[in-house]
């Protein structure tokens, strides 16, 4: 008897502990934990600077070791590791071959703990006068208040269609 009740005091005296431990570290009930809402914080005004007309977006976002991956099937997929080589390889070429930049014109932005992703709806116009529209899905590990991976999702074959159809200008 005396070892059962010793068991069931040990029992409550974990749970008192975990439950203890629990309500100091976790946020409260509906609240984002601090970490979780600057996160998200961080995005979505990156994206509300870009939106009206900003154009240090990746600058600002990620940090300068991100690693960049694009998912998906077609000559763009790929794995970039540093900002530069991203910025340098993905999206100078692209933003080179548009008489108008990308703009985010729909952002939804959800966060969990170190993640945050960013599903928008980007438009533009590419050099030969069509437009360019796509859906986009980011999931973004942060570190610091930068991106420190990300992972990128959108439809590629309009994409890959600017690339190939509208030639690099000149330099």
């Amino acid at each position: 008897m005396a070892v059962m009740v010793n068991r069931v005091l040990a029992w409550c005296f974990y749970a008192v502990i975990f439950t203890a431990s629990s309500l100091t570290t976790a946020a409260p009930c509906g609240q984002a934990s601090s970490v979780q809402g600057d996160n998200k914080r961080v995005v979505a005004d990156a994206f509300d600077r870009w939106a009206a007309g900003g154009t240090r977006f990746f600058n600002d976002l990620l940090h300068e070791n991100v690693v960049w991956r694009i998912k998906g099937s077609g000559p763009s997929v790929g794995e970039f590791r540093g900002r530069e080589v991203f910025l340098d390889r993905a999206v100078r070429p692209f933003a080179s071959r548009l008489s108008t930049p990308v703009r985010p014109t729909a952002v939804r932005i959800f966060a969990d703990g170190d993640h945050v992703i960013a599903h928008w709806e980007g438009s533009g116009v590419a050099r030969d006068g069509r437009p360019y529209a796509n859906s986009y899905a980011w999931i973004m590990r942060m570190q610091d208040g930068k991106a420190a991976e990300v992972t990128a999702y959108l439809d590629l074959a309009p994409y890959d269609d600017v690339l190939r159809r509208i030639p690099l200008p000149a330099q």
